[in-house]
């Protein structure tokens, strides 16, 4: 196995299908709030997991189902909710994201900052699964009891 880290390549990020700029086009997207933009990183059959023990624990599927039942929800119930990606490492359609999140609840006031695990699969240019790794203790703490 070839583990390589993000390099900077004479390509149009943009349009580039390369694992790494897909993963990162989702995260700009996210953070922008652009759920178009994310939805053109994903493929129409797209596994997306929230780990067991978080707010929006389960599998989601399409990338209309993503953004309605997992962007749109956050946004509803979280004020800022980013993912800060920092370290990525590629293996071929593998990509492990080490990220943070950031975010206050809106219900409580109280802010979280927690460091998260994301790993995705890239095929064709195109997100097909995701899984996320978080302690879903820190996030549930600022919520309502």
């Amino acid at each position: 196995m070839g583990l390589t880290v993000m390099t900077c390549e004479h390509t149009d990020f943009a349009t580039s299908t390369a694992p790494a700029d897909v993963v990162r086009r989702q995260y700009l997207a996210s953070a922008a709030g652009d759920l178009e933009a994310l939805r053109a990183t994903l493929a129409p059959d797209v596994e997306w997991t929230e780990m067991a023990g978080f707010p929006l624990a389960g599998t989601y599927r399409t990338p209309d189902g993503v953004t309605t039942h997992v962007m749109e929800k956050l946004g509803q119930d979280w004020d800022g909710w980013t993912a800060h990606d920092d370290t990525y490492v590629v293996d071929g359609e593998n990509v492990v994201v080490l990220a943070r999140y950031t975010a206050a609840n809106k219900a409580t006031g109280k802010p979280i900052d927690v460091r998260v695990a994301h790993h995705f699969t890239v095929r064709g240019g195109l997100i097909v699964r995701f899984e996320q790794f978080v302690d879903t203790a820190l996030v549930r703490d600022a919520m309502p009891g």
